[in-house]
């Protein structure tokens, strides 16, 4: 596989992903996709249908069954769900991304044997705590060192650790949009969107003119979830860490630190689940004034993370959606119009 690809996919580990449901609540939650290499991955409850267009124009598609490590009741109840699910869509995301790779070279590979995928994902998620946990604090540190921002006891040091990483996200988004690989993934996450919009507006048939029409942008995508986490990322750190300093202070100026950073890894759990419940809250807001606020700033943000696509990726994000629907239709039908595809053996 060309290193340009090896490194898209590592970059594309964020989850592009427009959230779905883990249960069967609302019809228009039950949808969430993903953009992958040179196509789109779609999931309908516990059905997974991964699209992909090769080299020489063809769509071929894999069906998968969605892993699901949320099937206990208690991690589809709110609050309890949000780290699960975040956790689910990861292991599945790198598990289409390494597919829709192998598909778009016609390459023959072998799927990711357990300790691949516990491997890639742990390296994704050191990765992540690296750039915006301990990174972040340690450029506080150096501001404290200068006077800009207070010491870690205080509320100046936990708002400037939040400044910086919001700025190190912004960062790395622009950066990593100059790749050519991942302004590709850009717009087959754009495609992505406009399929999902367009079928959750009700539209019949959805068709590719159909889906144009629509918006890239969508109040569910996983850029929007990094936006809540980051925000409440921030209140929770202001309110946790000056309270824990205050009643135990560690001895030493590294022991104090690096119980704070363990202290923000662990608030991850209920970060991510606060910022789960949050997006689902904006999503059923609908056109409110509030909800339009609420959506507004991860609307904004997703200019940076999706791109128009053309009609053929749009064709794609269409066949990967028509293949996710087809399960639970017993006819077949799914109101989803599209192009031949070859489905591949899963």
């Amino acid at each position: 596989m060309p290193d340009s690809e090896k490194i898209a996919r590592l970059f594309t580990l964020i989850p592009y992903i427009s959230l779905s449901s883990p249960g069967r609540e609302r019809e228009s939650l039950a949808v969430g996709g993903q953009a992958v290499m040179e196509g789109v991955m779609m999931r309908n409850g516990d059905n997974l249908s991964i699209a992909i267009r090769r080299p020489q124009g063809n769509i071929v598609v894999r069906n998968r069954p969605w892993f699901c490590i949320t099937k206990n009741p208690l991690f589809k109840r709110p609050y309890f769900r949000g780290f699960p699910l975040l956790l689910e869509t990861m292991i599945n995301g790198i598990k289409a991304l390494n597919i829709s790779a192998e598909l778009a070279v016609e390459a023959e590979g072998e799927e990711l044997k357990p300790w691949q995928l516990m491997l890639t994902l742990g390296s994704a998620l050191l990765f992540a705590v690296a750039l915006f946990v301990v990174l972040p604090h340690l450029l506080t540190i150096a501001l404290a060192f200068f006077h800009i921002s207070g010491e870690v006891e205080g509320f100046s040091f936990q708002l400037w650790d939040g400044l910086i990483k919001f700025g190190i996200f912004l960062l790395y988004l622009c950066a990593i949009s100059r790749i050519k690989e991942i302004n590709r993934v850009f717009q087959y996450h754009g495609a992505e969107h406009k399929a999902i919009s367009a079928y959750e507006s009700g539209v019949t048939p959805v068709t590719p003119a159909a889906a144009a029409g629509q918006s890239r942008l969508h109040p569910r995508c996983g850029t929007t979830f990094l936006l809540f986490v980051l925000s409440i990322a921030i209140l929770l750190h202001i309110l946790t860490v000056p309270t824990l300093l205050f009643f135990w202070i560690p001895d030493g100026p590294v022991q104090k630190h690096a119980v704070v950073i363990i202290l923000k890894l662990l608030l991850m759990l209920p970060i991510s689940a606060l910022a789960y419940e949050a997006i689902r809250f904006a999503a059923k807001l609908g056109d409110s004034p509030l909800g339009r606020g609420l959506r507004a700033p991860g609307l904004l943000l997703q200019t940076l993370t999706t791109r128009e696509p053309d009609g053929r990726q749009l064709e794609v994000a269409l066949v990967a959606l028509k293949e996710a629907l087809k399960a639970d239709e017993d006819s077949g039908e799914t109101g989803v119009e599209t192009l031949e595809y070859t489905i591949l053996e899963p």
